[in-house]
């Protein structure tokens, strides 16, 4: 069953969890660690569904309990400038009632879970190249883990306002309807008896050629349904709706729509079973279909493979196929935007204090593409796919990601497992804390690496030379021995921000560095430090540990086996401690509350910030797969 409805909008870009550049190298003579193992700009998704649903109308909405307050409105998406643009524009806000768990994704995403059974992968093309997908209705485990955690938040209750009789559904669509989006609708009638739970946006590759150049991908929205002809009726009512708000549109404007398109070319869908493939006409929506009944995402072993990486279904979950990279390769200006025309970059160093300019600029008529360093085009053609998994886990906040470590091409960076070495033997009462892990021959490649990038506009050598005078010290080699294998930042418990500020030389803010490596050699590196550099810290050393700081008492706190590794709030934000090649670490509730405190008299702020317990973020490789894990917890 089949009928008509507007172009739906692409996915916002490439992931999360992860950096959507290449790294900039550190200040020359100071080590840096690695960016974090990610995906390039493109969002990842869960494991594949088990089975679809045997039943015909679908189970009863479940419901989340909070207290009073109205959620924020989803803001609906806008249509295109072209003929025809302001049809699209209102029946794309209508649209927005079935994409709501994706508009409201930051509204609502704390009470939306993945449950198990049919997921909307299974009614995309196994040529998907990105996909993003919620569910309004998750498992009720996963469901109690949350309204356990976000109670403990005033905001929560106060704010979002959901009680145990509320439809999410429901209350986005009337959030909609405020904005004067299809007045007529009545939820009800028109959209509950068909409106499924799970939803996905999708960008799928149908290959064919547009003006000479590859067709950018095609937008998709895909919608659960419980019933194909109420859903088929509902669709159209949404497609009127829209039409007729159009109309009196025009008639208050001068200037008349001259657009000769008809339904099926301003949009249209296909229904098939418990699914309804909704993109820009109904042409496309009916190939798109055709395309996943004979090879299905969910079936696509790349798919598996990395919404497979990231462990068990979340509230939302993301995935990047391989020939994602290649697409964004190919079309800079981003996902399916491909950049033509004109475009301009500077090259050479950038003096802001000159009165004249210090820079040149270069302009390129075939496009940013033509204008890229070929060893990020390269990285971006390597790319092997990602994928990315919000899930609420253990009364936590838990986001996972997994990408091929071949991405960034750092790996004596990305492939230590000695992030976590130095920083579990901090003291327990540790605030927060960076770890790094280095490998031999990481100051050489980052150089190298940061060379690619940086264009005729950079010379490397003679940065290092002007370091080197400088800092007084010999590089790369001091550099390495001065970072160790492990290296980490530590803020004690009574850090102060006023302190920080207001000290005269630091002598009183309990930071530091602490190093394992070659006590010996990298006291002799920082004696060779210049004088002129006005250095204001301090060094001890003891074992093969050398600690760096201002602060007398702190750098001799630090010296011990403090043990923060075997803490509970570390054992719970901190996922492969022992693997990682790098770790932020932040206990939320060392000292006297130091986060809470910072809200001062704001007693509102105040008690919002007192749940929180820790925060981790870990990034390990395991068999040629960057893995990362992001964890907040609450008391």
């Amino acid at each position: 069953m089949s009928s008509n409805l507007p172009p739906v909008g692409p996915p916002s870009g490439p992931p999360s969890g992860s950096p959507s550049g290449p790294p900039v190298g550190p200040p020359p003579g100071m080590p840096s660690g690695p960016p974090p193992s990610g995906p390039p700009p493109m969002a990842p998704p869960t494991a594949p569904p088990s089975a679809p649903p045997t039943w015909a109308a679908g189970p009863p909405p479940e419901y989340l309990e909070a207290g009073g307050g109205h959620p924020l409105p989803p803001q609906p998406p806008t249509g295109s400038a072209d003929g025809g643009g302001g049809r699209k524009k209102i029946i794309l806000g209508a649209v927005a009632v079935l994409g709501v768990g994706a508009v409201a994704a930051g509204a609502f995403a704390a009470v939306s879970f993945f449950g198990t059974g049919a997921q909307p992968a299974e009614a995309l093309p196994a040529n998907t190249l990105g996909y993003v997908s919620i569910d309004l209705d998750p498992s009720g485990g996963q469901k109690i883990e949350a309204v356990r955690t976000l109670r403990k938040f005033p905001a929560f209750k106060d704010e979002i306002g959901l009680d145990t009789d509320d439809d999410i559904r429901e209350r986005i669509f009337e959030e909609i309807q405020k904005s004067d989006e299809c007045e007529g609708l009545d939820y009800s009638d028109d959209i509950e008896p068909w409106l499924g739970d799970r939803m996905a946006f999708a960008a799928v590759d149908l290959g064919g050629e547009e003006d000479g150049e590859p067709k950018p991908p095609t937008p998709v929205l895909v919608v659960q349904v419980k019933d194909a002809d109420k859903a088929d009726a509902g669709l159209q009512k949404i497609r009127d709706c829209g039409s007729d708000e159009e109309a009196e549109s025009s008639d208050e404007s001068d200037e008349s729509d001259e657009s000769d398109e008809t339904p099926d070319e301003v949009g249209g869908w296909s229904i098939d079973g418990d699914w309804a493939v909704i993109s820009e006409s109904q042409e496309v929506a009916e190939e798109i279909a055709a395309q996943a009944a004979d090879s299905s995402l969910a079936d696509d072993e790349d798919y598996k493979r990395w919404t497979g990486e990231t462990g068990d279904a979340g509230i939302i979950t993301a995935y990047a196929a391989p020939e994602a990279g290649q697409v964004l390769a190919e079309s800079l200006g981003g996902f399916g935007l491909p950049m033509g025309g004109e475009d301009c970059v500077t090259s050479g160093p950038i003096d802001p204090m000159s009165p004249e300019p210090s820079y040149e600029i270069e302009c390129s008529d075939g496009g940013l593409h033509e204008m890229m360093p070929d060893e990020f085009v390269s990285m971006l053609e390597d790319f092997e796919g990602a994928a990315l998994t919000v899930r609420f886990d253990d009364g936590s906040l838990e986001v996972e990601s997994a990408t091929g470590t071949e991405l960034l091409g750092l790996p004596t960076l990305t492939g230590s497992d000695q992030g976590g070495t130095a920083i579990v033997t901090l003291p327990e009462d540790t605030a927060a804390a960076f770890g790094l892990g280095f490998e031999e021959g990481w100051f050489d490649e980052l150089l190298d690496y940061a060379s690619s990038f940086s264009g005729e506009g950079m010379d490397i050598d003679e940065l290092i030379a002007e370091a080197e005078a400088e800092t007084g010290l010999s590089l790369p080699e001091d550099a390495e021995t001065l970072a160790g294998e492990s290296l980490t930042v530590a803020v004690g418990s009574d850090f102060n921000p006023d302190t920080l500020f207001n000290s005269s030389d630091g002598s009183d803010i309990p930071v530091a560095v602490k190093i394992k490596g070659d006590a010996e050699a990298i006291e002799a590196v920082l004696a060779k430090l210049n004088p002129d550099m006005d250095v204001t810290f301090g060094s001890d050393s003891e074992g093969d540990y050398v600690v760096v700081g201002p602060n007398a008492d702190y750098r001799a706190s630090l010296l011990d086996d403090g043990g923060l590794g075997d803490t509970d709030v570390y054992e719970d934000v901190v996922r492969e401690s022992d693997q990682a090649g790098s770790i932020l670490f932040v206990n939320f509730d060392a000292g006297d509350g130091w986060l809470a405190n910072l809200a001062g008299d704001d007693q509102e702020i105040k008690e919002n910030l007192e749940p929180l317990a820790g925060l981790g973020l870990s990034a390990w490789e395991d068999d040629g797969v960057g893995h990362s894990v992001l964890r907040i917890t609450t008391d």
